[in-house]
Formats: C-alpha cells, sequence, structure tokens
C-alpha cells in the first residue's frame, strides 16, 4: 500500500467525511480515520508511477523483427542474432537488450501484422542500398518534401541508393528535422548530393564562434610579454 503527500485529504475526501465517525472493524473504540493517522509512518512514499509490464524473452529474425502474440515488430538492425527482451505494456511494446530499448511500437491487437520503424533498417540498408526501393519497410515511409525531392533526384543517378543511405543514415544522429533542412539547403543550392547534405550538416552541429568581449582597461597589459 503506498501513500503520496495528499493521500491523506483525498482520501478522506473519498470518505466523505464518513472516515473520521466510522468505528474501525477490530477496534470498534477508535475511528478508521485515526486507525490510518496511526498507520500513515509505515506506509511506503509514493515514488512515481508503477512501471508495469509483461517480461517476455525472444529471438530476433534475420529480417530484424521479433514476433508476439499474433504480430510482428522490428527493432534496430544490429540486434539481429541476439536474444531481446519484450516488455508488454497496455499501450505500447518496447524490445530491450543489454540494457537498452531496440525497439518500440504501438501495441498491436490485430493479427498476421508487420509493424516496421524504416529507421531500424539503416545498418542494412549500409550494405544493401538496393532494398531502399523495394524493401517492405520503406514503401509506406512518409518523408518530409525536401528529403522526397533529392530522393528522386538521386534515383536518376547511378550511385543515388547508396548516396540516399547516406543521408538518411543521419536522421539518428542528427535528427530528421536537421536532415529536411539541410536537403533544402543543398537543394537551393542545386547540388542534391550526399557529400554537400553531409557537409551541411557538419556545418551546423559546429559550435558557433566565440563572441568578442572588449578588454576593461584595468586588464589591460601594460607591459607585453617577449615571445
Amino acid at each position: 500500500f503506498r501513500a503520496d503527500a495528499g493521500s491523506k485529504a483525498g482520501w478522506r475526501d473519498r470518505g466523505g467525511g464518513g472516515a473520521r465517525a466510522h468505528p474501525r472493524p477490530e477496534r470498534r473504540e477508535r475511528t478508521t480515520g485515526e486507525g490510518f493517522e496511526e498507520e500513515r509512518p509505515s506506509l511506503v512514499p509514493y515514488a512515481g508511477r508503477f512501471d508495469g509490464f509483461q517480461a517476455v524473452p525472444a529471438s530476433v529474425s534475420k529480417t530484424c523483427l521479433v514476433r508476439f502474440e499474433k504480430n510482428r515488430y522490428s527493432v534496430d538492425g544490429r540486434a539481429v542474432g541476439r536474444p531481446v527482451e519484450i516488455r508488454a505494456y497496455a499501450e505500447r511494446v518496447e524490445f530491450w537488450q543489454d540494457g537498452k530499448i531496440v525497439g518500440a511500437h504501438p501495441r498491436a491487437f490485430g493479427r498476421d501484422g508487420a509493424i516496421y520503424d524504416p529507421l531500424h533498417y539503416i545498418p542494412v540498408l549500409v550494405r544493401k542500398p538496393g532494398a531502399l526501393r523495394n524493401g517492405a519497410p520503406f514503401k509506406e515511409w512518409e518523408l518530409p518534401p525536401a528529403i522526397r525531392r533529392v530522393r528522386r533526384r538521386l534515383a536518376r543517378m547511378p550511385n543515388g541508393d547508396r548516396q540516399m543511405v547516406q543521408i538518411l543514415s543521419m536522421i539518428p544522429t542528427d535528427g530528421l528535422d536537421a536532415v529536411e533542412e539541410a536537403c533544402a539547403e543543398a537543394l537551393n543550392e542545386s547540388a542534391p548530393a550526399a557529400s554537400v547534405v553531409l557537409n551541411i550538416l557538419a556545418r551546423h552541429r559546429e559550435p558557433p564562434p566565440p563572441l568578442n568581449i572588449a578588454t576593461p582597461d584595468g586588464l589591460r597589459l601594460t607591459c607585453e610579454p617577449k615571445a
């Protein structure tokens, strides 16, 4: 039984004041409210929301999928070949490996479904960039407009798939918005190439130049040091 700081007021409110007058079943000389106050020091303080889930061990298939109940869920491609722990909540499913989440999806209650996160397959695309065109995880991938335009432009180039994979591989580290902005900037410069997009992202990651601070007169050197 847990009680937080507001449990006393909430408990009394729910009882409508009756707890202060209703006698305890086992000790009729005392009221239920008085018994609660006696036991309050023994209650465990509220420690936050209870993390309730069903834990199930599972394996990861070669297609980066984990089966749970009647459906399959994607996990990070680097998790293939090692077991994972499924943590099934009421509304979501998480997949843990080595103390880290390697996949998370809204829980599906149908059957024979495959729930994909395209970013889980980035490690696979690095080895097989051609899968970007026909792979099941990417058929319904709704990318932002600028990234889609770059993808269409690169699709006409001999090594366009590999360049596109290089751009998409930056999403987990730089974020989707940053990659979208870099693609838009590359399009404005009429240079929608992976090298240009990656260069723009690298520039945006650089810290801003330090501010020039005027040196107060009291801190100016009166005797310049010799080299």
